[in-house]
């Protein structure tokens, strides 16, 4: 299933900003907790953006760990080297397109992560025999991303709104089947850990801020529903109203971020 989409950065950088502002549960604590990274490490993140986990891991061993971080997008690249040059860390931000060979010998790093962004692989039996091939044995795979019940009070709007159905997300409808059968596979142990985060929006405002960032994200999935800048607009004002009717009837908005976690060793 190839997924032909590059998601625009402000969008992420928005959604994360959202995430932080709003949200009950911080990611960061249980993506450390369940992980435990250690000094001495050499450690991967695939589809690293503008260097989130990698910077959260850097000082998580105070800077005692080997890492590495690859993206497509050179925009995002330069966003992490730039902060990497201010915090004075030991990162190296390096181009990675998970559909290719990556770039590094076999039996390299002891942790492999990937949030939110390598189950887009164009070919998953490839992409996570890659990450299988350079973690080292024992090593470690970590892959979040949403699962099937995430936001759902996103969708119930969206629905309501439209009338239409919500178009497969590549992440949410294959996290628990697809992703997680081909990992486990590949790998000689794979379990699954659940991450609950409920948003609480005070106003509708920062609601429409996440949904256009959502479907920026997305938006090569969403042309059931629309087509171009017009039908665009004409779609969030549909949802704006619905929001504001929930909003009314409920004196806020609450939406649940459900993320799984898939952590293998090799």
């Amino acid at each position: 299933m190839k997924i032909d989409y590059q998601e625009p950065s402000k969008d992420l950088l928005m959604r994360i900003d959202i995430h932080e502002k709003y949200g009950s549960a911080n990611i960061d604590e249980w993506t450390n907790d369940l992980l435990k990274p250690q000094a001495g490490m050499n450690i991967l993140d695939v589809g690293c953006g503008a260097g989130k986990l990698c910077f959260l891991f850097n000082d998580y061993v105070k800077g005692g760990a080997k890492i590495t971080g690859g993206d497509f997008s050179e925009e995002l690249l330069d966003k992490a080297r730039e902060k990497n040059k201010k915090v004075g860390a030991n990162i190296d931000f390096q181009f990675l397109d998970f559909n290719e060979k990556f770039k590094f010998d076999d039996n390299t790093f002891d942790l492999c992560t990937s949030a939110f962004a390598i189950y887009y692989a164009s070919d998953l039996d490839f992409t996570f025999g890659e990450a299988h091939r350079v973690l080292k044995l024992g090593g470690r795979l970590f892959v979040s991303g949403p699962l099937p019940e995430n936001k759902q009070m996103f969708y119930d709007i969206i629905k309501e709104a439209t009338s239409q159905p919500i178009p497969p997300m590549p992440g949410s409808s294959r996290f628990k089947g697809d992703i997680f059968n081909t990992i486990d596979h590949i790998f000689a142990k794979t379990e699954l850990h659940k991450f609950e985060n409920h948003l609480t929006f005070p106003e509708v405002a920062p609601f429409i801020d996440y949904v256009r960032a959502s479907l920026g994200e997305d938006r090569r999935l969403w042309t059931s529903m629309f087509n171009g800048k017009d039908e665009y607009e004409t779609l969030i004002g549909k949802i704006e109203e619905v929001a504001k009717k929930w909003f009314d009837r409920d004196g806020k908005l609450v939406m649940t971020k459900v993320v799984g976690g898939i952590l293998a060793t090799k």
